[in-house]
């Protein structure tokens, strides 16, 4: 047992060195004090992940701004059903045919809509539009001051780090009145991209050694036609290209107040901060893997499924090797077929459904048909072998990190702007979130945690073994 553990030790420390045997000592004993039994939260009917069993959310707050919908009453009982998302009361593929139909961007117009909870005239959105654009310009200095230096490989701590920065650049930053903080949400709205974009130009010149481009947004475009002119060298795109990403920003820019980061929003804003932190707060959530990092899972998901199989048509090799990656015999190890699975939606996602036949034309424009070929036969073969190896409590279906990651790798983003890509769209539903908490002054947010410790004594000093 000696032995084992020093191999262990021994490991970590050649992976890690600051990672030592008395760090190491400290952290099982953290972890052996930190461990709760299981079976208490069945006796105390404790909501894990504020969740229950067909993973339902724990009611915790009340809004106007979307409706995630997975279930419908028949005959008095609620049954699983198609999954619809609805903004304001407006259905987000309703939204998008709109939009689409008449050839234009959608990014701002819903941006509008989520903010002020109508949608805006040709006048309104042209005025909103100018608004942004005019907030499309960082401080002086700020790139070269800021970003410039010390850049992460992270870019979502890169982003954490410009909008925490920011507030030293506001005169007025601990204004929490509702003028103030929506000037302060549309100019991160506005800087979003930029801040992300210029942040992996910098981590890219510094660490990779590429060519340094700087481009400046253009007032007069869309946020995805910005995005797509900063981020490339020659700041070329085509117009399917920046219409599809235009819809990306759209299904991933508001999901309900519990989602992790904008529940995050809610409860920082609920003590009163300032709307930088908020937002850095919101920032750090929707970093992890569980929750915005999830589209980069996929596309390596794929990347080695690619590899793995020799036929990409083949059903039974593709559902073996689904059948690996839950039996945690490929890919990461984790057990999980990435981009399948929602903690609402069972029978579908409604942003993935609408999205498809999107990212179809794209991959038609691009030549990768073979590539959405095995992505759709995965749609159809992930849930059936899940159902077969898996107990379920719902139904299960692809969801929009799905198709999202493999838009992003045809749209040639590197993979370090995936998750900021999210970040530039749901800095809008943080925003509405932020504003709505704000509006009804409500009190700070605090749900109780069950203490299930034991009294002890106190020992003296002198005392203790």
């Amino acid at each position: 047992m000696r032995y084992a553990s020093f191999i262990v030790i021994f490991s970590v420390q050649k992976i890690n060195p600051d990672i030592t045997p008395e760090i190491l000592r400290l952290a099982k004993k953290s972890e052996e004090a930190g461990i709760i039994d299981s079976e208490l939260y069945t006796r105390y009917d404790v909501k894990r992940g504020l969740r229950d069993i067909n993973g339902k959310g724990v009611l915790a707050g009340l809004t106007h701004i979307s409706d995630v919908r997975a279930t419908e009453i028949k005959d008095g009982v609620s049954v699983p059903a198609h999954g619809k998302l609805f903004y304001r009361g407006y259905n987000v593929q309703d939204l998008i045919n709109g939009f689409t139909k008449d050839d234009r961007f959608g990014f701002e117009e819903t941006a509008y809509l989520l903010l002020f909870g109508e949608l805006p005239n040709s006048t309104e959105l042209a005025e909103f539009r100018k608004l942004l654009g005019s907030y499309r310009s960082l401080p002086t200095s700020f790139v070269r001051d800021i970003i410039m230096k010390a850049p992460s490989k992270d870019m979502m701590n890169t982003l954490a780090r410009s909008v925490l920065t920011l507030y030293s650049y506001d005169d007025r930053a601990d204004d929490t009145s509702l003028p103030n903080v929506l000037r302060q949400c549309m100019q991160l709205i506005s800087l979003f991209p930029m801040l992300s974009i210029y942040g992996y130009q910098a981590y890219s010149h510094y660490h990779d050694g590429n060519s340094l481009f700087i481009h400046q947004p253009i007032p007069e475009l869309s946020t995805a036609e910005n995005i797509l002119h900063i981020l490339r060298p020659d700041s070329s795109y085509t117009p399917l290209e920046a219409k599809i990403l235009d819809i990306a920003l759209v299904l991933h820019m508001e999901h309900g107040g519990g989602n992790n980061s904008s529940f995050t929003t809610h409860v920082v804003t609920s003590s009163l901060t300032d709307t930088y932190s908020t937002i850095a707060a919101a920032i750090g959530s929707l970093k992890g893997p569980r929750h915005g990092g999830a589209n980069i899972k996929v596309v390596k998901m794929f990347e080695e499924m690619k590899r793995e199989i020799h036929d990409w048509e083949d059903e039974e090799e593709v559902s073996c090797y689904l059948k690996k990656l839950l039996h945690k015999e490929a890919f990461d190890h984790a057990g999980l077929i990435y981009g399948v699975g929602h903690a609402i939606y069972s029978k579908s996602d409604p942003r993935a459904v609408a999205f498809k036949s999107f990212v179809q034309k794209l991959s038609e424009e691009k030549g990768l048909q073979k590539e959405f070929a095995l992505y759709s036969l995965v749609e159809k073969l992930a849930p059936e072998v899940i159902s077969a190896e898996r107990q379920m409590y719902k139904g299960v279906s692809i969801n929009v990190d799905f198709y999202s990651g493999f838009v992003y790798h045809m749209l040639g983003l590197p993979m370090e702007l995936y998750t900021p890509i999210f970040a530039i769209a749901r800095i809008v539903g943080w925003s509405a979130h932020r504003l709505e908490e704000l509006a009804n002054n409500g009190k700070i947010i605090r749900p109780a945690y069950k203490p299930v410790g034991e009294d002890r004594e106190y020992v003296d000093l002198s005392n203790r073994n």
